[in-house]
């Protein structure tokens, strides 16, 4: 039986923070949400310290709303030494952060923020465990609201192997508990779903399971470096990954 711990979660209600929270609590650990709905802003610092006094671990899953890379990237960085800061005046042993697969080969965007995130809150006194993730399932619906123009919706042309934002948690859930073996040579781990998925070809299905008749284009700006990142597979995960969960198709029969 696993030893019961106080572990804070920052961005518990975010997309990946929510099951986050779910997986731990289910696990009988005593879980602290941390988000501006429960009065901690990881950015300003307020209510770090309250929020972490007798916490063990905390879990990073806290996000930026927006694909934009500078609003991001200071996000991050300030999230991370407020963290690391107030973390180290609450005893805590250890930090876990979610990052996404592909982030040292991206340029820009809100995914090369994630790379001075990775090396900010590593650069801090407690020990830190990095989770890279491929996409998540659950941001494919996302992707067709923000795509559609009228009768057509268009979305990037993008190889990535999705996975379920339960199933990242998961993984956090084992990280912050000590379970996983950290990996050889300084490796970052990585988490993704059992296949390589097309964006294109998922989001034709979730259209045809809505019985829309909208029609669903690729987009390939040839002018945009990350276009060619996201082409030819540069969010795959690498041979080491670990690979679980749910397909695609399986998932969204779940929530049918």
């Amino acid at each position: 039986m696993q030893e019961r711990k106080r572990i804070a979660v920052a961005g518990a209600t975010g997309r990946v923070g929510r099951p986050t929270v779910e997986v731990l609590e289910e696990a009988g650990h005593d879980v602290v949400p941390m988000s501006r709905a429960t009065g901690v802003d990881v950015v300003t610092g307020e209510g770090l310290d309250e929020a972490l006094a007798g916490v063990e671990a905390i879990v990073d899953a806290s996000s930026w709303p927006s694909n934009e890379q500078e609003p991001a990237t200071d996000f991050f960085l300030a999230s991370a030494r407020n963290l690391q800061e107030a973390g180290e005046r609450a005893g805590v042993k250890r930090i876990v952060v979610v990052s996404i697969i592909g982030a040292d080969r991206a340029t820009k965007g809100y995914i090369a923020s994630k790379v001075p995130h990775e090396q900010a809150i590593q650069s801090g006194p407690i020990p830190v465990r990095i989770l890279r993730a491929a996409q998540f399932h659950e941001f494919v619906p996302l992707f067709l609201d923000w795509g559609r123009q009228g009768d057509v919706i268009y979305v990037p042309e993008m190889r990535t192997q999705l996975v379920a934002a339960r199933t990242v948690a998961e993984g956090l859930a084992e990280l912050v508990n000590g379970a996983a073996p950290a990996p050889s040579g300084g490796s970052i781990p990585e988490i993704a779903g059992p296949r390589a998925e097309n964006l294109v070809e998922v989001a034709k299905l979730v259209v045809a399971r809505r019985g829309d008749s909208v029609r669903v284009a690729a987009v390939n700006d040839p002018d945009d470096p990350e276009q060619a990142l996201y082409a030819s597979g540069g969010l795959l995960p690498g041979p080491d990954a670990v690979l679980a969960g749910p397909t695609f198709e399986e998932w969204l029969d779940s929530r049918a």
